[in-house]
Formats: C-alpha cells, structure tokens, sequence
C-alpha cells in the first residue's frame, strides 16, 4: 500500500510542499517511488542503477533545505556525474565506470533537495533518438510498450510518464529532452545554451549543442527546477544574462499576446505524419482562441550544408568521447565493447580533420544566423517537436551492421527533424503535450524563443498548460493509488 494516496497525482513541487507541511515524510515518498519502480520497471525497463542507500544516507544525514526537498529524483547516466553512481553511457566501454565526485549540476540538484534514488538508462553515449542499448536493452514507453520513449532520455521519461516520480533529469544534444517529452506526453525544456553548468568535466558539452535539464509532467516544475540550477559555475566558458527574475515566477504571469511563427515543414523535407499535423493545426487554432497572432513561417538554411556539418560535428565528438572512455577505462574501443553503428561512428569520427572540423563550425554558424533571422519578426517559432508519433522499438537500431555515419543521421532525422536546430543555435526550445493520436499516443508541440529568452516560452507553456491541462492524462502502464 502507498504511504501517500494519489502518490502519483503530484508534481514536484506538490510532493515537496507536503514535506515541508509534514503530511509526509520523505522516507515515505522514497518508499512510495520505489515501490513503483519494483512493480513497473519489469516491463519498462526504465531504471538501471539503484542508489537507494546512498538516498538513505542522504535522508540520514538531513536533506537541505530547497525547493524540492525530500522527492524522489533519478538521474541519466550520461552528461551528470554523482559521486558513487554508475556512469555507463549506455556503452559495454564504460560499464563500470563510477565517478568519485559530483559534478557542478549535481550538487545544485542536491542543494535542491531532490533525493536521487536511482539511474537510468541511455542508449549507447547518446547517439540515438530511442533509448534501446545491447547494454541494458530497450526501454519501453508506458504508452504502448511495443514503441520507443523517446531518447536519448528516454529511460527518464518513460520514469516521469508512468509516475514512478513526479520528474527526472535529462539532457539534449540534439533534441533529447524534447524527443521523449513528446514520446510520453512530458514537458521537455532545453534552456539557453550555457544557462545550466557543465562543469568541472566539461565547458560547452558537444561543441556546445548539448544542455541539461529535466522531464516532468508540469510547467512550473521544469521552471523551478531552472531556477535551482541556473548560472555559470566557476570557469565557465561563458557566462549569459541572468533572467530579470525567477522562472518560476514566470510560470504565474500572462504571456501577452505574442507573435508566433508556425509551420509543419521539416528542415530536410522529410514527411510528417497526419495525426502530427493534425495537432499542430489544433494548437494553431488554440493560440489564436487565446489571443496571439500565428503566421505560417519557418526559418531557411542550407539543409544540405547544415547536415554534413552536424554529421562532423557530432562525429567528432563521440570519436573523442570513446577515445576518452576507452584510456579511462584501459579498454581498446571495437566490436566487443561498442555497437555496430556506434564503431562506424567513431571510426569517421577518428578521420576528421582539425580544418574538416573548423569549416563544420563555420558552416554552423551561418545556419545558425539564418535560423535566428525569423526572432527579428517573431517572439516564438512553432513546430511539431517530432515528425512521427512513437515509432516501433527497433526501428532505430544502434546496433545494425552496415550503416555509416551519414546514413544513420539520415534514419535519425527521418524522425527528429524539428529539434537538432535548436541545439546548434542554442535557443531555448519546450516540448509541450498539447496532442493524442486516436490511437491515444501522445504528440508533443515545439516552441522555441529568442536566446536568453526562456521566460516568454515559460509564460506562454503555463498559459497553454491551464487551457489545454494535460497532468489528468495517464498512459495504460503507471503506478496509481489502487497499485
């Protein structure tokens, strides 16, 4: 029996300010999280890593007093590092790899109060848009077990959508918090490029695409956990504008009426679903019903120009993160600790130059400023964040024999085609669950705003969050009150 009736029913901050009233004990909530997690996580496969008595040490010792004091947390095991917590990127390469020390992320998210009880799991370094790996297999999405939940924190999503807890971290290098936000019918908020720490392991994760944050299942949790975290750590290679005042203070204020930039076009022309456009179209007709004014406009790039360059870029990245990996943990990268696509990545990552690098980067950087052109006219740009609703497991297979670099950047974009854009621009993008398929599989909506500019997308995420609510829709595999 839960030790909280309707455990699953609070986000967040609802679970942390019945601790504070003493309603419940945090003890009690962890027992709750974890009892979901032995019932659901069988047929999920959505936690990896126990941390349980590291989490009762924690309760031991006294939690700090924040905002999220006594809630239960999982964290990805990819971009943030605990001290004693398993960090295997989803890679045979790295299994058994435990940080001693916290990253800067990490502390804030215990200064916080969250109490992380577990880990979950990625697909191999992050390079997929599912969250399937020959380490842990694949996760299941509690919406129909047969599809993916997204990646590449798609082990954090299926977490958050089937209420094993209120919220979970998660990361994006090229949509992965807003991939699986919309897979599991989440809010997925990537934030301005630079507003999270990266530090002390890394400066700008990715060459500077990737971030982190958080899934969850209201507005004003992604917004206060923003605030726990944001601002540059020491050393920082860049420091951004700190926002005028708390985002989740944000969450509360009207948006005024906005000019929103709407189109169902994929950058690379690759076709989107009906039932996708469908709900695009009903958030267009939504937006207007509430007072904003909607164009049909997108940005222009070089699709081709822009595509051999993010295949570069990511590239390279993983071929020095494998390298990295493989000195760390005396391990000669190959076929026996690294998937078949994962290997064809490396080793094109491995032959690029430093100029073949540099011309990527550059070649980014007008894509990157053609892309902000439309911010010049509009205070938002909408999309779908998906092209495609869920897709089968296995349709992205990590692990198939025979696709190169290019080509497995081509499945990728196939399906994530609205979101990778962001990422090289550094906007701040959320994913929003604004549409069902009939088949009742969720479809979530893309916002980006200016850079530095979160609080408009905050403003407007709440405004759509009170008239389209989405927290009563629960998927066929969840942990309710009668479990």
């Amino acid at each position: 029996m839960a030790n909280l009736a309707n455990y699953g029913d609070y986000d967040a901050l609802g679970l942390a300010e019945l601790v504070r009233k003493r309603d419940v004990k945090s003890s009690e909530l962890m027992e709750d999280a974890l009892s979901a997690i032995e019932q659901l996580n069988p047929e999920l496969n959505c936690v990896v890593g126990d941390l349980s008595a590291q989490a009762k040490s924690a309760l031991d010792a006294g939690l700090p007093s924040g905002p999220f004091t006594g809630v239960p947390f999982l964290i990805k095991e990819i971009g943030v590092q605990a001290a004693g917590s398993p960090f295997r990127m989803g890679s045979k390469l790295c299994d058994g790899f435990v940080p001693q020390a916290d990253t800067e992320l990490m502390r804030r998210f215990r200064l916080s109060g969250l109490l992380t009880i577990g880990t979950t799991p990625t697909p191999e370094f992050g390079f997929n848009p599912t969250c399937e790996s020959a380490l842990h297999g694949p996760t299941h999405n509690p919406w129909d077990v047969t599809r993916s939940p997204g990646g590449s924190s798609g082990g954090a999503a299926a977490s958050v959508a089937a209420r094993i807890l209120p919220m979970a971290h998660a990361n994006d290098g090229g949509g992965s918090i807003r991939i699986p936000a919309s897979a599991c019918g989440l809010v997925g908020l990537k934030p301005t490029r630079g507003r999270v720490p990266a530090g002390p392991v890394s400066g700008e994760p990715l060459s500077g695409l990737a971030i982190e944050l958080c899934v969850s299942r209201s507005v004003r949790d992604s917004a206060a956990l923003l605030d726990a975290v944001a601002g540059a750590d020491v050393g920082a290679p860049n420091v951004i504008a700190a926002p005028a005042r708390p985002f989740l203070d944000e969450s509360a204020l009207p948006p005024g009426r906005l000019k929103i930039a709407w189109s169902a076009k994929a950058i690379n022309g690759a076709p989107v679903d009906p039932e996708v456009v469908a709900g695009l179209d009903k958030c267009v007709s939504l937006l207007e019903s509430l007072g904003h004014e909607l164009v049909e406009d997108a940005p222009v790039i070089d699709w081709p120009s822009y595509f051999d360059a993010l295949v570069a870029i990511w590239s390279a990245n993983l071929a020095w993160a494998i390298d990295l990996m493989g000195t760390i943990m005396n391990r000669v990268p190959g076929p026996d600790n690294l998937q078949h696509v994962t290997e064809a990545i490396y080793r094109h990552g491995l032959g690029i130059s430093a100029t073949e690098f540099l011309a990527a980067q550059a070649t980014f950087n007008q894509a990157n400023r053609a892309a902000s052109v439309p911010f010049e006219t509009y205070d938002v740009l909408l999309s779908p964040t998906l092209a495609l609703p869920p897709i089968k497991l296995g349709t992205l297979d990590q692990n198939g024999e025979g696709v190169d670099s290019a080509e497995w950047t081509r499945r990728v974009f196939e399906w994530c085609a609205f979101t990778p854009l962001f990422n090289s621009t550094g906007h701040p993008a959320v994913s929003l669950p604004l549409h069902w398929t009939e088949g009742g599989l969720p479809v979530g909506m893309q916002f980006a705003g200016r850079m530095n500019d979160e609080a408009t997308l905050i403003r407007l995420a709440a405004q759509l969050e009170e008239a389209q609510p989405w927290a009563a829709r629960r998927p066929p595999v969840c942990y309710g009150e009668n479990q």
